[in-house]
């Protein structure tokens, strides 16, 4: 299966008497490097870093949009800085302000570290999850499974009562309540740290109460009354993209560049939340991997997934078990989909992820393990 990951064409130079507004140019980071040569690349002046994480880039590509196509022209990071100051003051300082965002240290995000990869366990306590539906129905196996996590190395566990795979059908919020409430309670005792996993606000309110310290939200907090529980909530928050809504959203997904797309929806959220007083330290965001895109718009993202450090917030990336890995490997159901699940988090990792999203958590936690030496992280 053939897969394109290229969402721009190629300038051969930056851009000359910028005749847009500073703020229709994006920053990629590129020429990422990691440990004692992130190091020196920051201390000579040559590279940035990249939140809390060990990785710094000492390039990037400067994107924009113009007659209808992007264009991305890649150069050194002194000489990005020394082309905006040399085009306008304004430029100088939307160029500062995208830099400045993505090197800024990340606070602690419902209480776990962003200073390096956090891994998120799922439990879903769903009868059609599209992976584990049915598995984890009873609240004390759900418990038991999000426990046995913790103790595998999930610094957070996502408890969802209600499924949004492709084609899933909505629920009560009552049934999604009691699903949900019992295990979140449980596990709150316990000290854990849970994020529940619900687009309504009457949920996110009762799990809240319940203990949860994280909202994670498949639509961004765009549901009646999302922003203003969330808000009065206090918990950190996950905003994710998703085009449409699951029972429709993979019917032909179209976008003009997936990941400028989605990085412009996910830039209005955030504002969105700022506005109604959610200040932007409690704030994450998550591309969507798989969320009304096609192959060829995941990859893309992929491709681009440093451009979101430009939101200034952590990125979590969720690609565990998704079928975009059996399309493109040998159709493999999701359960059989581990190496492909590890491979991408991996990938996600290189681009400086703060939180991965995922079923196994005892694989994924020995394969970060190796990963943090190889690349001078640990």
């Amino acid at each position: 299966m053939t897969v394109s990951s290229s969402a721009w064409r190629r300038s051969p130079a930056l851009p000359r008497g910028f005749a847009f507004s500073p703020a229709d140019l994006y920053l990629l980071p590129a020429g990422l490097v990691w440990g004692e040569q992130a190091a020196a690349a920051v201390v000579s002046g040559n590279g940035w870093p990249i939140g809390d994480t060990a990785l710094a880039f000492t390039a990037a590509a400067i994107l924009w949009r113009e007659g209808g196509q992007v264009w991305a022209a890649l150069a050194p990071f002194a000489d990005i800085l020394a082309w905006s100051e040399a085009e306008s003051e304004d430029l100088a300082r939307h160029v500062g302000r995208l830099i400045h965002r993505v090197g800024a240290k990340r606070p602690a995000w419902g209480t776990v570290a962003m200073d390096g990869p956090a891994i998120m366990g799922i439990v879903n306590t769903t009868p059609d999850s599209f992976s584990d539906g049915g598995d984890r129905l009873a609240p004390q196996v759900a418990i038991d499974s999000a426990l046995a996590m913790v103790e595998m190395g999930a610094s957070i566990i996502d408890v969802g009562g209600e499924s949004t795979r492709p084609g899933a059908l909505p629920v009560s919020e009552q049934q999604e309540i009691d699903r949900v409430a019992p295990v979140v309670e449980a596990l709150a005792a316990q000290g854990v740290v849970v994020s529940i996993d619900t687009r309504h606000a009457a949920v996110m309110k009762v799990a809240t109460q319940a203990g949860a310290r994280i909202i994670n939200d498949v639509t961004a907090l765009e549901g009646e009354g999302a922003l203003a529980v969330a808000a009065s909530s206090g918990a950190a928050l996950c905003l994710m993209h998703m085009q449409g809504q699951p029972q429709t959203m993979q019917a032909e997904p179209v976008y003009d560049c997936a990941p400028l797309d989605v990085y412009d929806y996910l830039a209005a959220r955030v504002a969105a939340c700022e506005a109604a007083g959610i200040e932007r330290a409690r704030i994450a965001i998550d591309p969507g991997i798989g969320f009304g895109k096609n192959d060829d718009h995941n990859a893309q993202i992929f491709a681009a997934l440093a451009l979101y450090h430009g939101l200034g917030v952590p990125v979590l990336l969720g690609a565990s078990r998704k079928s975009f890995i059996g399309r493109l490997s040998r159709g493999e159901p999701p359960k059989q989909r581990l190496a492909g699940s590890l491979a991408a988090h991996l990938a996600g990792l290189d681009a400086g992820v703060q939180v991965i999203r995922v079923h196994d958590v005892a694989e994924t936690a020995q394969a970060v393990a190796i990963w943090r030496v190889m690349r001078g992280a640990a």
